[in-house]
């Protein structure tokens, strides 16, 4: 910890609370830049979201201040300042509720909202894995390690774009807006991993750094909230790994299916899906399939579970503008 926060570098326990607790310093202004960034973010993250644009949703993760009262929170568990711990987590709290009614209202002005959920922007964040989640612990370190130093503020705009505060929250809105519950909770999953990985990561380097020598009596509070934390990352976690050993299973499905079409000229797979105990496998071909029992057999002999394989074939074939 010395060579990650070395002690000529090293903010004070001042510098971290008039930076992270809002109710330190200029109260009334503090609060004020944090909801006027946080509602254009979550405006700029719905419109990148419906209009699938990558590079404005970038820019709200930019503009997006949510960072601020999760570190917060690290903070108040380092040094036992329940009413720090209790702000920031109304703030993110509240934060929450009001991207996501942003993301709901706009889906409310779409001509047809089904549209929007199959969208990059969409499905990219509603089916998250264990690599999300170790992003996110990677990301909330270097977030960490950003704020108790002075001298490498400048990567905290990189952090805000790796760790994807606000994007979730907006497609969980849209999602919402658009009928499709289901989705919303996967994007509200990511956003959970992503805000526990930073909880989590800063409290360690905040004690680690020594902000949590003058807490001694705290000590035992604090053990409670790591178990919380713990708890919640093992909830979070659940999904995760589930969505990591589908997207494992899916692929192998897929790979399956481009050798039993292997002898078919022009055959291709196009998408193949895993849902509970449906695998749904999406073929274009000119001509006739082999028999699909031997697709099933194959299937059932490299999952865990034995689902029904459903084959959706389409009769045709790619043609190029070529020529």
């Amino acid at each position: 910890m010395r060579v990650l926060v070395p002690a000529s570098q090293r903010r004070t326990s001042e510098e971290l609370a008039d930076g992270l607790d809002f109710a330190v310093g200029d109260a009334a202004a503090k609060r004020s830049a944090f909801w006027t960034k946080l509602v254009l973010s979550g405006i700029i993250a719905v419109a990148g979201v419906i209009g699938d644009s990558t590079a404005t949703v970038i820019g709200a993760m930019i503009v997006a201040p949510l960072s601020t009262p999760i570190l917060g929170i690290g903070l108040g568990i380092t040094t036992g300042a329940a009413g720090l711990i209790g702000r920031s987590v109304l703030t993110v709290v509240a934060g929450v509720a009001v991207v996501t009614a942003l993301g709901f209202v706009f889906a409310q002005l779409l001509p047809n909202p089904l549209n929007v959920l199959t969208n990059s922007q969409v499905l990219g964040r509603t089916s998250p894995t264990l690599m999300d989640l170790l992003a996110a612990l990677a990301t909330g370190l270097v977030g960490a390690i950003a704020v108790t130093r002075r001298d490498v503020g400048d990567v905290l705009p990189g952090v805000a774009i790796a760790i994807s505060l606000v994007p979730p929250l907006a497609v969980a809105g849209v999602c919402l807006g658009s009928g499709a519950p289901g989705l919303a909770v996967g994007a509200g999953v990511l956003f959970a991993s992503n805000v526990l990985a930073m909880i989590i990561t800063s409290t360690l380097v905040f004690v680690s750094a020594g902000y949590a020598r003058a807490a001694g009596k705290f000590r035992t509070r604090r053990g409670y909230a790591y178990l919380v934390l713990a708890v919640a990352l093992v909830v979070v976690a659940v999904p995760m790994i589930v969505n990591s050993m589908s997207s494992i299973w899916t692929e192998q499905i897929s790979t399956a299916a481009r050798q039993w079409i292997g002898d078919v000229p022009g055959a291709v797979v196009t998408d193949v899906t895993l849902h509970g105990n449906t695998a749904t496998v999406s073929i274009l071909s000119p001509e006739l399939l082999p028999p699909i029992a031997e697709l099933q057999d194959t299937v059932d002999g490299l999952l865990p579970w034995s689902p029904d394989v459903v084959v959706l074939h389409t009769v045709g074939g790619r043609i190029t503008g070529t020529g």
